[in-house]
């Protein structure tokens, strides 16, 4: 088994789990409100998901440092397609008066549910393996990588989705499923299995709270909510600012495209092609994102917000990849799983977070929303700045290195 085949098992096992993420919040809002569902429940479903991943991730994270990371990742690919199916199909019984509306908001939930429980898994042991085997040198261009995977399938999905719709509803979900199940068979048979820790008193020497992990863990917990509540605000925002315009449908995936192939521009430009320190990243990836959210409050033309989208996507591409990585390089090798459970688990705070913070600001004013999130990203360039672990020349060497 080569390392790198396994990697590239891993990166199309994100992939395939980008390739639904996406979809869904391309089809699932429109269709379960045209279902009667309210723009409050529509959130409650990712935000319960969200919920399973925040409290399951952690946990999966040590999982892959005890039983492999081949194992874990397999879990939650396994979990992921199966939540694809039982998400669609309680829509589908809706739409042909085989369910009872009644029924639908409850099923939606546990249908997300088991991609929050189970489809956590996948994230921590490929970043975790990944970090295994890569050099701290080379760690954050790995890591873009990883992520990069993963946008390709963010992109992909509302495309190849778009051309299976036209099938039925259903059609990319089971497709998709099927790619995970095709990933998961290539990592068992690719990906070597060696738990990372034979000691049990090794288990748990980091926590939440320790110094080199809670300054990510806040900066990515901001980002989360910031890019969470643009996902589940984009098709409403589409449907209600530019109602006058065709093919609103068109629009909404036309946006999750630009916003994932600009994170992934980005990557590639600036931790591979002209690499950054990961301080710079940080900053100059949150100085762009200020600018996005000011930039679409105040749009009222459609070729002002794809801009706005773009400049949010070149800062997501930047400031993602170097939390992970900076992460990773401040723990030891026998707790990569668990740092990088610790940081999946903070990544879903946004999707629990937008029904009760995000939402009701947008029922104010759809503007107050992304003027909201400008000031938080202000806070994180300010928390950036004034914590010194940011400034550790450790970080920017590694990346500069490479």
């Amino acid at each position: 088994m080569s390392k790198s085949a396994g990697s590239s098992w891993l990166k199309f096992g994100l992939f395939s789990v980008g390739l639904g993420q996406s979809f869904v919040f391309v089809l699932v809002p429109p269709l379960a409100r045209d279902l009667g569902l309210s723009e409050f429940q529509v959130s409650l479903i990712f935000a319960f998901s969200a919920v399973a991943w925040a409290l399951t991730s952690a946990m999966w994270g040590r999982a892959s440092d005890k039983y492999g990371r081949r194992n874990i990742a397999i879990l939650g690919l396994l979990g992921y397609a199966f939540s694809l199916i039982a998400l669609i199909t309680p829509l589908f019984l809706a739409e042909k008066n085989i369910l009872n509306i009644t029924f639908l908001f409850p099923m939606l939930i546990l249908g997300r549910l088991v991609n929050g429980l189970v489809g956590s898994a996948t994230r921590p042991a490929a970043f975790a393996y990944v970090a295994d085997t890569t050099s701290k040198s080379k760690r954050t261009v790995k890591f873009a990588r990883l992520e990069s995977s993963f946008l390709i399938g963010t992109v992909s999905g509302p495309l190849i989705g778009g051309f299976l719709i036209l099938v039925s509803n259903e059609a990319p979900f089971y497709i998709f499923s099927l790619i995970a199940l095709i990933a998961s068979i290539g990592i068992y048979k690719n990906v070597e299995n060696i738990p990372q820790k034979t000691k049990e008193s090794n288990i748990n020497n980091i926590s939440w709270l320790t110094d080199t992990i809670w300054p990510f863990l806040l900066l990515a917990s901001i980002t989360s909510f910031c890019n969470a509540s643009l996902f589940q605000s984009i098709g409403f925002y589409v449907n209600d600012s530019f109602s006058s315009l065709d093919d609103l449908a068109i629009i909404v995936s036309i946006t999750f495209t630009l916003l994932s192939i600009s994170s992934i521009v980005s990557q590639y430009l600036f931790t591979d092609q002209f690499p950054l320190p990961h301080y710079k990243l940080l900053i100059y990836g949150s100085l762009m994102m200020v600018l996005s959210y000011i930039s679409m409050g105040y749009s009222d033309k459609i070729s002002i917000y794809y801009l706005s989208i773009i400049m949010n996507g070149l800062g997501i591409g930047m400031i993602r990849p170097a939390i992970s990585s900076s992460l990773s390089i401040s723990q030891s090798p026998e707790n990569q799983g668990s740092a990088a459970g610790y940081l999946g688990s903070v990544i879903p705070i946004g999707h629990l977070m937008t029904p009760f913070v995000a939402m009701p600001i947008y029922g104010i004013n759809p503007s107050y929303l992304y003027y909201f999130s400008s000031m938080l990203c202000v806070l994180c360039i300010i928390f950036i700045i004034s914590h010194p672990i940011f400034k550790k020349s450790g970080y920017e060497k590694s990346i500069t290195s490479s």
